[in-house]
């Protein structure tokens, strides 16, 4: 893809680069205010009922909201321990299985322990898509492959178009039983922070158009989910530069 097509989001990031570093207030701030949003938006994506006020009730609080399923609670937690992880998976260059898999340990180990952080033993198929999977028995191979390609694939690409990859190529593996959409989105960001970016959020208004170009992807149709991500990650630059503009 053209890296022109990048040219706005890198002059973004170069005035929040402007703005750093920022004080340990501020960092503090802005990192509970993306856990509250990231796992609203990211578990709304998939079906989650609880709404963005309900969410941050459950995860500050430890509440339980009346009406609402026990495993939207527990998606929530869940994602919550995942975000504190992923801030701190920042730090490294760069990520492995090892990681891979503690991210989805904590995300799910509320939902099924016995599951949470492992390769599915089973196969998996998507309602309403004819997509087909890896076979269980592939997973491993598939997830090295996958592991393999990361270090030439962030060499070689913009780091949007490399963070919008490893999403398409782990979500179409598939790897866990449960909870690929979030792990996919989680390691997404993770991407884009190892490369200098802010925490991108897709909004459930965009869920059907998010699914639709994903599903492209399986047909190596990669450039509009590209695109999709790269828009995002504008949107999220210019939230992320009103808040810090905040505490300037």
């Amino acid at each position: 893809m053209d890296n022109n097509f990048f040219v706005k989001n890198d002059e973004l990031k170069k005035e929040i680069d402007s703005f750093r570093p920022l004080s340990i207030d501020a960092l503090s701030q802005i990192k509970e205010y993306y856990k509250i949003g990231l796992t609203y938006s990211s578990n709304a994506l998939e079906g989650n009922t609880l709404d963005l006020a309900e969410t941050k009730v459950v995860i500050e609080d430890g509440l339980t909201i009346g009406g609402k399923p026990l495993k939207d609670h527990f998606e929530a937690l869940g994602h919550a321990k995942a975000y504190d992880k992923l801030l701190e998976l920042a730090k490294k260059d760069n990520f492995d299985e090892n990681d891979i898999k503690l991210l989805h340990k904590l995300f799910y180990s509320n939902i099924d322990d016995a599951q949470a952080g492992e390769y599915r033993k089973t196969q998996v198929i998507i309602t309403g898509s004819d997509v087909e999977f890896p076979k269980p028995d592939e997973l491993d191979s598939k997830m090295r492959d996958f592991v393999s390609k990361l270090y030439e694939l962030k060499s070689n690409l913009h780091p949007i178009e490399y963070a919008a990859m490893v999403h398409i190529l782990f979500v179409n593996i598939h790897p866990f039983i449960d909870g690929n959409g979030r792990v996919a989105r989680l390691l997404m960001n993770l991407a884009l922070l190892q490369s200098g970016y802010n925490i991108v959020i897709i909004p459930p208004v965009e869920r059907s158009n998010y699914i639709r170009i994903l599903q492209l992807t399986n047909d190596n149709k990669y450039d509009e989910f590209i695109s999709f991500i790269a828009d995002m990650t504008y949107e999220a630059q210019k939230e992320y530069l009103k808040i810090i503009k905040r505490f300037s």
